[in-house]
């Protein structure tokens, strides 16, 4: 055994004797309740380790390895138990990113080494879910070149995404389609649907043609039954995917009521179900309330964001829908000058959200996306420290009590040298080192959780050897 794998070792066995040290500091009673004074026992377990955590995740060099080892080895499917996700019967909180362009990258041989890049980048501080897109409509290497018609060259570069995804213990939220004109999305379908002669006269056509309905179907039916060429796994068998999402962002501005979209989704999510009932699916959607809560609109951003066609509460609790999703824009949304509003903002609409999936949905709530871009007037990167640091703690508070906070994908984690990409959000974590200890810190405190069950979380306890 060389050297560098007996430190590893050695690291596994700290990090046991650390986890076990706490357990039995807690008292035995404290992993089937509450302890003898009333604290939590995830709260007890989790921020004792903190000290120890906090120096580890600053002195070690590759990632959080050494707890992902104290998992089961076995890749499975994440399922969804009541308001959070398992994995083998096993909590799985998530810290995740969003990187939108890993499969345009991959389909380059000249860029393709910046999907494994970020896939590296990203496992160095334990993020373990990557969204990003399975669509590319009509446009610029495009996946779909017209209504059912592939590139094969396109469709094997998501191939290497997702193989390579499970090289680095990451898993994916594909999303299938998007609102905006970016990679075509539902104005692309309006495109091929008026050349081929339909009467449309809005892009919201997208949610209510039965012709444009059928492209997107077929779209998803094409994706989920691929076989990925470099695995020979079936995508709709495969567990490295975490989850298919409907859309990005769906708005139906056209319908002010939510009707049309709520359609559309219900119709959408049992699709997806009867193609692949193993793995979750979520809608994509930002979280505003609409005209079923009107007690809810209070805490959305502005005004304009209850009458743009989504519901949050209603949308999610349709047939099908595992999970629901959020995002988190202050600076797009109330106002671009960077201000502790933005943080005020964050916590309260994360806060509204976990508790709505907790009381009416029943079910994990992620903050999709999240972010504040180097563009906005007053921006500094201490400022994005903080958002981070509101994001993680609101939602390392709902873990502690075993609530819907099911995690969060920040937008958005960038390799080096693909900086002229760059919308103003991106996170390079070799240029950013304080930042990227905020995210390990984050991902070292989740994987305590995952290593641990616990009477108040409902799972059932299963001793190691």
């Amino acid at each position: 055994m060389d050297t560098h794998m007996k430190n590893f070792w050695l690291r596994i066995m700290i990090s046991r004797m650390i986890i076990f040290m706490i357990v039995i500091q807690s008292s035995s009673s404290a992993i089937f309740g509450a302890t003898a004074t009333g604290e939590e026992p995830l709260d007890t377990m989790v921020e004792g380790a903190e000290n120890y955590l906090a120096f580890h995740t600053r002195s070690r060099s590759h990632g959080i390895d050494e707890w992902g080892a104290m998992e089961d080895n076995a890749w499975q499917m994440v399922e969804k138990k009541g308001n959070q996700f398992v994995v083998n019967d096993r909590p799985f909180y998530v810290n995740g990113f969003n990187t939108y362009w890993l499969m345009v990258f991959a389909a380059d041989q000249s860029t393709r080494g910046k999907v494994t890049d970020a896939f590296k980048q990203a496992s160095s501080v334990g993020l373990t879910v990557c969204r990003t897109w399975a669509f590319n409509d009509g446009q610029w290497r495009a996946l779909q070149k017209s209504p059912s018609v592939y590139d094969e060259q396109v469709f094997k570069a998501l191939d290497f995404v997702v193989s390579e995804a499970k090289k680095y213990k990451i898993r994916l939220i594909l999303s299938l389609s998007n609102n905006w004109d970016a990679y075509g999305g539902k104005a692309q379908y309006v495109k091929w649907g008026k050349a081929a002669g339909l009467n449309l006269t809005s892009d919201d056509d997208f949610f209510s043609n039965p012709t444009l309905r059928g492209y997107y179907m077929a779209h998803v039916k094409t994706v989920l039954n691929r076989i990925n060429t470099l695995t020979n796994i079936t995508y709709k068998n495969d567990p490295t995917i975490f989850a298919w999402e409907l859309m990005n962002e769906p708005r139906c501005t056209s319908d002010p009521s939510g009707d049309k979209l709520q359609s559309w989704i219900q119709e959408m999510a049992v699709y997806v179900k009867s193609i692949d009932p193993k793995h979750l699916v979520e809608i994509g959607l930002e979280g505003f309330y609409g005209p079923s809560t009107p007690n809810k609109v209070q805490f959305n951003p502005n005004k304009y964001a209850q009458h743009v066609g989504t519901d949050f509460i209603r949308n999610h609790q349709v047939l099908g829908v595992d999970f629901a999703s959020v995002h988190i824009y202050a600076d797009s949304w109330i106002s671009k000058s960077i201000s502790d509003a933005h943080l005020k903002f964050t916590k309260s609409w994360m806060e509204a959200h976990i508790e709505d999936a907790e009381k009416y949905l029943g079910m994990p709530v992620v903050f999709g996306e999240f972010g504040v871009s180097a563009e906005d007037p007053g921006y500094n990167p201490s400022f994005r420290d903080n958002l981070l640091g509101t994001v993680y703690k609101t939602l390392l508070n709902s873990t502690k009590k075993g609530g819907s906070g099911g995690g969060s994908l920040l937008w958005q984690l960038f390799p080096e040298g693909t900086d002229y990409m760059d919308d103003g959000y991106a996170i390079v974590l070799s240029k950013s080192p304080k930042t990227s200890n905020i995210i390990s810190l984050h991902s070292s405190r989740l994987a305590v959780v995952n290593s641990l069950c616990t009477w108040k979380c409902r799972w059932g306890c299963r001793k190691k050897q």
